[in-house]
């Protein structure tokens, strides 16, 4: 009797692992599968699991060769930052659109909208539909000269630049920097050797990509992030039902928690001399530098390119505006 109760519980358990749908997923990490980010995906397939979905993970240390398999077929979903997602979906990829979301909390309400069920039309675009999006961290100015803290001293400066980010390149080319065309693979080397003044990533390449030795003794981080940068979980359309594709949503969300301590502890890590503090009364100018150039990126104007997606920008500027109301933006007659 006790052992077919036993017998009938392992058949339980078994179950829904039995009639799970099998989801291949390439995944980029810079530090492939022993990466945070890779483990923290890992905890994604696992809560996948539970509502029917299997997902088979291959980790890739090159981003574009996860993108190029994702486009060839080898995979049914990819895993992979903002910025190369937006050829699937303009609007999410429009996450990241050059200092949009200035603070952590701006980027949780934003990220706690898009989970709801009524932003799922909004997840669907040519053909693919994104399956949840996870925080990386703010990206920051990594700079080999602490002088380097303003606009005006870019000017003339070597930026890795990373070579299919085009709202990037328009900012390099606005401040007067020269781009230094790079990948996810090679700009640190570039940072590290000397061969480029700056170059911006989140916290975590501080240690990851060993950032540190580029900063050097005259060097540091300006505390200022330039952009949200999120991984986002990508399929095509037909891959799972609409019903599946929103749980995977939610329990992306449901991991905000978990993936903003991990950036809280890699900022936490990078010693507080490191920093370099941009005085408050600067902080105005750059964000309406940034606001000027995100409408340019939106409607192509003054040689920009369009890339980023009006309702994505405009609902960013709704968040900044609830958080902070007496920001000259929010009464502005070109507001986004």
């Amino acid at each position: 009797m006790i052992r077919k109760s036993l017998s009938a519980l392992i058949l339980a358990a078994m179950a829904p692992l039995a009639s799970a749908q099998s989801v291949s997923m390439c995944v980029f990490d810079v530090i492939g599968a022993n990466g945070d980010l890779y483990n923290m995906i890992k905890d994604y397939a696992l809560e996948m699991k539970a509502h029917g979905v299997d997902l088979q993970l291959k980790p890739y240390t090159d981003e574009g060769v996860a993108i190029g398999d994702f486009n060839a077929g080898q995979c049914d979903a990819v895993a992979a930052t903002d910025i190369r997602v937006r050829p699937y979906n303009q609007f999410t990829g429009s996450i990241g659109a050059v200092g949009a979301l200035p603070t952590y909390d701006d980027l949780k309400t934003l990220l706690a909208t898009l989970a709801q069920p009524k932003a799922a039309p909004l997840m669907k675009a040519n053909g693919y539909e994104v399956l949840g999006i996870l925080p990386v961290g703010a990206g920051y100015l990594f700079v080999n000269d602490r002088s380097i803290d303003t606009a005006g001293e870019l000017a003339g400066k070597r930026i890795a630049t990373l070579d299919y980010q085009e709202d990037a390149i328009h900012m390099v080319n606005f401040v007067k920097a020269t781009v230094v065309p790079s990948d996810i693979t090679n700009f640190a080397g570039k940072f590290n050797n000397g061969s480029v003044d700056t170059a911006y990533a989140p916290a975590f390449a501080y240690e990851a990509l060993e950032l540190y030795k580029g900063i050097g003794e005259s060097g540091g981080i300006v505390d200022y992030p330039l952009a949200q940068v999120t991984v986002q979980m990508v399929a095509r359309d037909d891959v799972l039902a609409d019903e599946k594709a929103q749980k995977a949503r939610e329990v992306a969300w449901g991991m905000f928690p978990q993936a903003m301590k991990l950036v809280a502890g890699q900022e936490a890590a990078i010693p507080d001399q490191k920093w370099v503090r941009i005085p408050a009364k600067d902080v105005e100018g750059y964000q309406e530098m940034f606001r000027q150039n995100r409408l340019e990126m939106r409607d192509g104007l003054n040689g920009a390119p369009s890339v980023y997606h009006p309702k994505m920008l405009g609902l960013l500027s709704k968040i900044r505006c609830a958080s902070n109301p007496s920001a000259s933006e929010c009464t502005a007659a070109n507001r986004e």
